[in-house]
């Protein structure tokens, strides 16, 4: 087998294949019904042109018939006028006449002959198809239930395209919602933790310590008023004293005499906080 043969066969059985894909029984049978009908009409058609033909026959002998008598009847007037010629000229019509009818008979007679083949063959083919059409519904029954059967089977099991399309989409749907499950769970883990906070203020972070050191200073000064009033607070005067002359020694110093050199602005950031200390602590006590 050459390339060009090779290369014909596996076009041939690649088509094949395609229409073998898309045809479909019950479309197919449908045609092939109107087909049978179709050709069933044009048999029909010929039988009805052939009678006609037929017909016309059957009329040209009936004129010519009728022609055999009007000859007799001259025939028979001339021999009583003793007019032997025209007698003579009449019969040799009529022979005439009578030979065109005999040839006439014969093609109806074919006519005839050939107009009975065709209905008999007009009739089995009807009764062929009537055959095809009841087999044909039966086919389409049984294709479509085989079909519904095989859907409801490809469904049940899972293996049919539409299925597996289906399938495929639950499982998409299934990891998105994991996906955005676990983000919110994030998003309410960095909420927690203060990041966003982080990312959307500066003081936040600064705002969350002091916080938490007013809430701690808070519990010792509620601790030392407990202690207090149960007798356990002696160290309460000294501290204050201790406090209150730190906080003595803080109002003394002369913030304008801070050089203003490299080191000047941390020493001033230096002794503003040490003055806010002292000032809390006042507060506190």
């Amino acid at each position: 087998m050459g390339i060009l043969s090779r290369a014909s066969y596996v076009v041939r059985s690649k088509i094949n294949t395609l229409l073998n894909r898309a045809e479909d029984p019950s479309e197919t049978l449908d045609y092939s019904y109107e087909q049978m009908r179709d050709e069933l009409q044009e048999v029909k058609q010929g039988i009805a042109d052939l009678t006609t033909q037929k017909k016309r026959l059957e009329m040209q002998k009936r004129n010519l018939e009728d022609n055999v008598e009007k000859h007799n009847e001259q025939a028979r007037e001339a021999v009583q006028q003793d007019r032997e010629d025209l007698a003579r000229k009449a019969l040799e019509k009529k022979k005439s006449k009578m030979s065109q009818i005999e040839e006439l008979e014969g093609q109806i007679q074919e006519l005839q002959s050939t107009q009975d083949q065709l209905v008999e063959k007009k009739n089995q083919l009807q009764g062929r198809i009537e055959e095809f059409k009841t087999k044909k519904e039966t086919m389409k029954a049984r294709y479509e239930a085989a079909e519904a059967s095989n859907r409801v089977s490809e469904a049940m099991s899972g293996v049919g395209d539409e299925m597996e399309d289906v399938g495929r989409a639950i499982d998409r749907a299934e990891e998105r919602t994991e996906e955005m499950e676990a983000r919110s769970e994030a998003m309410d883990e960095l909420q927690a933790t203060g990041t966003f906070d982080d990312a959307l203020a500066d003081g936040d972070e600064i705002d969350q310590e002091l916080q938490q050191g007013r809430a701690d200073r808070e519990v010792e000064t509620e601790l030392e008023t407990l202690k207090s009033d149960m007798g356990k607070g002696s160290s309460g005067g000294t501290n204050g004293a201790d406090t209150e002359t730190e906080t003595e020694s803080t109002d003394d110093v002369d913030l304008s005499d801070l050089d203003d050199g490299g080191t000047g602005s941390n020493e001033e950031i230096e002794a503003e906080l040490e003055e806010i200390k002292d000032d809390t602590d006042e507060k506190s006590n």
